[in-house]
């Protein structure tokens, strides 16, 4: 079996490569950022690629939309610091098939890995009941009324990007990144985009 890593910390792709290599039956390659890892994903055509959210520039989500847009049947993991259900929600609904935190046991990772290579699915029990209650209105996120595009855009503004350096990044015009900033200021209660950059770092998207 071949895993893509794609995650800008280096112990981390130490770690998961050495554990997930150590299973014999795996062979590891890793990029560490979102732009080389997808010309690593279309050169190597790895059986599973393990994606983080946070990265330099573009985010695991966006990463994950451009891998199934270059090959829909590619088997995708999240692999994340964030433990908010909603991140869970968003990368499954850009196509992700497991989504593992990096809080809990690392062997949930070869095991969501395992799973996703043979064509299965994989979300730990915890976030499946709060995304459970999330939908039974029981305990929203305020993130929830935003979407994967609007989530990508609120942690660049987090990561101190501009409106422009944003747009570039995510290859839109520059008057999509404002209206959709409007957008947000509207779903979050936000008079300006300081006040959005405030909410990205309190909800550690940055």
């Amino acid at each position: 079996m071949r895993v893509l890593i794609v995650d800008d910390h280096p112990i981390i792709v130490a770690g998961c490569s050495a554990m997930l290599a150590g299973e014999g039956d795996i062979e590891v390659a890793d990029a560490r950022d979102a732009e080389t890892g997808l010309a690593a994903f279309l050169a190597q055509k790895p059986d599973v690629t393990v994606v983080d959210i946070a990265m330099p520039g573009l985010s695991g989500l966006e990463l994950t939309r451009r891998i199934l847009e270059s090959d829909p049947a590619a088997r995708i993991v999240v692999f994340s610091m964030n433990d908010d259900p909603i991140f869970a929600a968003r990368a499954i609904e850009a196509g992700a098939k497991g989504y593992v935190t990096k809080n809990d046991d690392p062997y949930l990772l070869l095991k969501a890995v395992r799973e996703v290579a043979e064509g299965g699915v994989f979300l730990m029990p915890k976030i499946a009941n709060q995304l459970a209650f999330e939908k039974s209105g029981s305990a929203v996120s305020p993130l929830s009324a935003l979407t994967g595009r609007e989530l990508e855009i609120l942690r660049m503004l987090g990561a101190g990007l501009g409106m422009a350096e944003i747009a570039e990044a995510t290859q839109v015009s520059y008057k999509t990144i404002a209206n959709s900033c409007s957008i947000m200021k509207r779903k979050l209660g936000a008079r300006t985009p300081m006040e959005l950059m405030k909410i990205a770092l309190e909800q550690k998207l940055a």
